[in-house]
């Protein structure tokens, strides 16, 4: 039987661990990864489809692996598998697809040659764990649940992952300790919803519970995935505050800070709210790095609409913003909103949001200059300045001109400086 598959991973972090996951039970069932599309029997798509872009990137790297290797056979899995079953097998665009439940066993199907196993993603109310016993990237990626109970009037993403599902604390406090265990000193809690964790639970907990739990494991730190604004509350941040494991780096999923759109987008706080949220959180924590997504050009999202977004984006102290033009999906409530923005003014509303975040940015690492942080230091060197790179706890990218006796530890460093590139800075080791 051919043994060879090549993987490629496109979208979110859930994706990339699941990835890992992958690559893990292939292997474990003889097959082998190789490093590139002609030497392999399988391409291993795990899809995103996020936006119609997203879906476009997974067709070319499908037809491009058929033109690299014509005998290699291609296989999808992720988002755009749950969503376009009938398609990509109609329009002959893979040769095997599977489902977001299924990807544990991808193996087998493959084994099995079966074309084609997708089920009803909503009728799941289970999470399939697994654990993982290595990854390549230096901070570990902890799966804590999947799916999503909202219905963003935009958004697909609960109809490719189902309900709200969360791995339980036992399970994760396990794959937690099994990669401190081997020498990793940072976990990342993802999913496609975190804050939702043990919503499903009987009785119904919540994240902060989980976090209680993991002060008393080994991993030296940890850090969030993005969060609703209403999951932020105080009591929540206060205890963040106090944690001795927490990384200061929020990613709120903002999407609008304009009342009229955020109603219509099915976003379930406010104006206000969002400017209380950024001021607790700059009150509580000190260099936190708050990073937000936006969403420019949603339909009906006027000129005025858009100006009220920017101006409010331009007072809150975010460290950077996301900016994503709308992306009409069918099967959405916005799909068939008459007053749909024209392609040329969401660039022109995505340019300006882009250079505001760039200064934001700027602004938050210059005050981080003259500061002592902790760094956990990378394998591998960055390639444009052959320094050694690692990322500290407020989330910036810091190069440091060392040798290579400090890879993949994790030490204080002082930082001095900001980098030609302007979004990283340098800094040298405190001894």
């Amino acid at each position: 039987m051919k043994k060879n598959f090549f993987i490629k991973t496109l979208g979110c972090k859930t994706n990339q661990i699941e990835s890992a996951l992958i690559e893990q039970i292939m292997t474990e069932n003889g097959f082998t990864e190789v490093q590139n599309i002609s030497n392999a029997d399988y391409f291993i798509l795990n899809s995103c489809s996020v936006t119609h872009i997203a879906d476009s990137k997974n067709i070319s790297y499908l037809r491009r692996a058929k033109r690299e290797n014509p005998n290699i056979t291609t296989v999808i899995t992720g988002c755009m598998a749950q969503l376009e079953k009938e398609n990509l097998i109609k329009e002959n665009i893979a040769d095997i697809v599977i489902g977001n439940y299924e990807k544990n066993d991808i193996a087998n199907i493959i084994k099995r040659n079966e074309k084609y196993i997708v089920s009803d993603i909503f009728a799941h109310n289970d999470f399939r764990y697994e654990k993982i016993e290595n990854i390549k990237r230096t901070r570990a990626q902890v799966k804590i649940q999947d799916g999503c109970n909202n219905r963003c009037s935009y958004c697909t993403i609960p109809f490719a992952r189902g309900k709200n599902r969360s791995n339980s604390v036992k399970n994760i406090i396990e794959q937690v300790n099994i990669y401190a265990d081997k020498g990793y000193y940072e976990a990342v809690l993802t999913g496609i919803h975190i804050g939702q964790w043990g919503w499903d639970f009987k009785p119904k907990q919540k994240l902060q519970d989980l976090l209680e739990s993991l002060e008393n494991t080994n991993i030296h730190r940890y850090r969030l995935g993005s969060l609703n604004p209403l999951e932020l509350d105080n009591e929540f941040l206060e205890f963040l505050s106090k944690s001795t494991k927490f990384c200061p780096h929020f990613h709120i999923s903002l999407q609008s800070v304009c009342n009229k759109t955020l109603n219509a987008m099915n976003r379930k706080y406010s104006q206000t709210q969002i400017f209380e949220l950024v001021e607790n959180i700059n009150t509580k924590f000190k260099n936190a790095y708050i990073g937000s997504d936006i969403i420019v050009g949603f339909p009906s999202e006027s000129i005025q609409d858009f100006d009220v977004t920017y101006n409010n984006l331009k007072e809150l102290k975010l460290t950077k913003v996301h900016v994503f033009p709308f992306s009409r999906r069918k099967g959405t409530i916005a799909y068939n909103i008459k007053e749909q923005v024209e392609d040329k003014e969401k660039k022109r509303r995505t340019d300006l949001i882009q250079e505001l975040s760039a200064k934001k940015l700027n602004t938050f690492l210059q005050k981080n200059i003259n500061t002592e942080n902790e760094i956990i230091i990378e394998k591998n060197r960055d390639k444009k300045t052959n320094y050694l790179k690692g990322i500290t706890r407020n989330y910036i990218n810091v190069l440091i001109n060392d040798s290579d006796e400090y890879k993949d530890t994790i030490q204080k460093i002082y930082i001095n400086n900001i980098s030609d590139d302007r979004e990283k800075l340098f800094g040298k080791i405190v001894t």
